[in-house]
């Protein structure tokens, strides 16, 4: 602050000294020329005798007249000169002429010119960063754009990543090496030169690389893989090798290189073959990762959740050698994880790690982060001074279902079919063999979902079985098959758009993918396109009548649930008025109130009944509308065989469904 302080008061300073120059040389022009006299009237009044004195220095003649102006003129070189002046009784007095060297005049008469220059460049080097070839200059496009942090600035450690043991453990012994490399060196070991970090994104990859250098106390450089990729060729290229200049100038140290998949993708692949500038890139990063000439002390890490999509040279010895899986955390994991983001607000005495872990799972590091703060967030709103356990659900809630839109205005006909639609997906849910429980349902719009019915697994689940699967498609359709049951095959609505396409999604992964269809066997049909952008692609090899096949597999499983949901339906139909009138009444039903409905006993009340500000009467929804396509997530986590994200929603009279 003290030095942009003194920068400020020297820029103003040239700046006033370089005006004052320019307005003095003005203002002494515009004097002499006012005040010059020619040298033919000069003489003229010396022989009237109005001129009392003059001074002569050099050829240069300053006088004043008996009245007392001044005046300024030249010598011609008169040789007669003095005679008229000593006839003419003038005062004369004389100074030899001033003697300056050639270079003194030049820079005299440049100086203000060389002030404006110089106050030019100094404004550029400010803007730029540093000149024409400083870091951020015009001339910067080969300059590293990788920021350094010193063991000083970067205070995190080990001991603030939690959740994620394993991937400690895989990367403890980097720690070591950089504490005491000679331990490994004496027993002829290496330590890898590059470990790259796989995972889902917010697990934690960029944090556990940081506490790395935090841990070992060396310099961190960090860097996005986007930043080296520019329009001009061989940018990039010239951006990797400053980097690792840098980083042996400072070695030992981290090289961090987030997203690298931004420049790291296998080489030719992708729509039009190559790219020159990626690729160049990519090329360079491979020989300074393991070339010629060494980067002993220099470890680089890397970030991507695309490890399919890298160049195989990435991934060979001697590079990327050691892959660390930073997964999504377990129960334990993410109690863990609440522990250290807890620490930061002040909690009440009723608040339950565990229980808030065993709630959600599929949480990544992120989204846990983001429930502490958002439970934070409702205490402040309520004016509380400690955060409590319904502040958690409540974030939960959000988190997991959306904003509630209380200003928005449903009629009672369409809230009521929106009640039978939620309704009709929790008792499905309910009834068929290894569904998730149903955690809570509720009529409440929340974001662009005009209901809403979540599930929530008792238990962390790695893989699905055929039945689980066969489960889920069943419970997909309830809500429009308790439509059509109630009001008829014409009055069904487009509210189960996305369930139609989510039911789709599995069963077609069940007989292309996962070898689920007896008929088919477990052969793949379809796979993943990974050089292009379209998702999934049908195999070219597949003929016209397997293609067939499929299409008539994909129907029964389809036709064989949607019957056994509407079974299920025909036989609860009490159950479904029942819980129904308990969502118009209520709006949001808990978990004990429906297993009280499916049990045949009283709804009751939920738990936080008595402190809700909502009622049936400030109930929103207005118009439904069409399945939208923000549930892209949802088919993503389908495709990707169900590996535990768990948060997808419906739209309209749409519901997240936690699978």
């Amino acid at each position: 602050m003290k030095n942009d302080m003194l920068k400020n008061v020297l820029i103003w300073t040239v700046v006033a000294m370089v005006l004052m120059s320019v307005f003095n040389h003005f203002s002494t022009q515009g004097q002499n020329s006012s005040s010059r006299l020619d040298y033919s009237d000069f003489i003229e009044q010396v022989h009237l005798q109005q001129v009392s004195k003059v001074s002569i220095e050099g050829q240069t003649i300053r006088g004043v007249y008996t009245n007392g102006d001044a005046f300024t003129t030249y010598n011609p070189g008169d040789p007669g000169l003095m005679g008229d002046l000593l006839d003419n009784h003038v005062k004369v007095s004389a100074q030899p002429p001033e003697q300056q060297s050639v270079l003194m005049q030049i820079f005299i008469s440049w100086f203000p010119m060389l002030l404006l220059i110089g106050v030019w460049i100094f404004f550029m080097r400010s803007m730029g960063g540093g000149g024409m070839g400083g870091k951020g200059g015009p001339m910067s496009f080969g300059k590293s754009k990788a920021r350094m942090l010193t063991d000083d600035q970067n205070k995190v450690t080990l001991d603030d990543v939690a959740g994620a043991d394993e991937a400690k453990q895989e990367v403890g012994e980097i720690v070591d090496f950089l504490k005491d490399p000679t331990k490994y060196q004496n027993l002829g070991g290496n330590i890898p030169r590059g470990v790259l970090m796989v995972g889902p994104p917010g697990t934690g990859k960029t944090l556990l690389a940081k506490a790395i250098a935090g841990e070992a106390k060396v310099p961190f450089f960090t860097i996005s893989g986007s930043d080296f990729v520019e329009m001009f060729v061989g940018v990039g290229a010239s951006r990797v090798r400053d980097m690792f200049e840098q980083a042996k100038a400072h070695s030992p140290c981290i090289i961090f290189i987030d997203e690298i998949d931004a420049v790291g993708r296998s080489r030719g692949s992708g729509m039009g073959g190559g790219n020159d500038e990626r690729e160049q890139t990519l090329n360079q990063m491979l020989v300074e990762m393991d070339g010629f000439e060494g980067n002993e002390g220099v470890i680089v890490i890397a970030a991507t959740n695309r490890a399919d999509v890298l160049d195989p040279a990435l991934l060979r010895p001697g590079r990327f050698e050691r892959q660390v899986s930073v997964g999504l955390p377990d129960i334990r994991g993410r109690e863990q994880i609440l522990k250290v983001h807890m620490r930061k607000v002040p909690l009440a005495d009723d608040i339950e790690p565990s229980a808030i872990a065993r709630g959600t799972p599929g949480f990544s590091g992120a989204d846990l982060a983001n429930l502490v703060n958002e439970a934070a967030l409702f205490a402040a709103r309520n004016n509380q001074k400690l955060v409590t356990q319904k502040h958690f659900e409540q974030a939960k809630d959000k988190i997991l279902m959306g904003v509630e839109r209380k200003s928005m205005v449903m009629s009672e006909k369409e809230r009521r079919m929106t009640a039978y639609h939620e309704s009709g997906h929790a008792i499905v849910g309910w009834v068929v063999p290894e569904h998730d429980p149903v955690y809570k349902v509720s009529i409440m719009p929340r974001g662009r979902a005009l209901g809403v019915t979540m599930y929530l697994p008792e238990e962390d689940s790695y893989s699905y079985s055929k039945r689980k699967l066969e489960s889920q498609l069943s419970s997909l359709y309830g809500g429009r098959i308790a439509e059509e049951l109630i009001y008829g095959p014409d009055s069904v609505t487009t509210g189960a758009s996305n369930d139609i396409e989510r039911a789709t999604s599995i069963a077609r992964n069940m007989v292309t993918k996962w070898g689920l269809s007896d008929s088919l066997g477990p052969l793949m049909y379809e796979e993943e396109d990974k050089g292009g952008f379209m998702g999934t692609s049908r195999n070219a090899n597949v003929s016209g009548e397997i293609s067939k096949e499929i299409d008539h597999e994909i129907r029964n499983l389809i036709d064989r649930n949607y019957q056994r949901a509407t079974d299920i339906l025909k036989d609860h139909s009490k159950e479904l008025e029942e819980m129904t009138e308990a969502l118009m009444k209520y709006e949001t039903i808990d978990a004990q109130q429906i297993k009280n409905i499916m049990e045949g006993l009283p709804a009751g009340e939920p738990k936080d009944w008595q402190d809700s500000d909502d009622n049936s009467s400030n109930s929103s929804s207005g118009t439904e509308v069409e399945s939208q396509s923000e549930t892209e997530k949802e088919a993503d986590m389908v495709k990707d065989d169900l590996s535990g994200e768990n948060s997808d929603k419906d739209n309209e009279n749409g519901e997240p469904k936690l699978h």
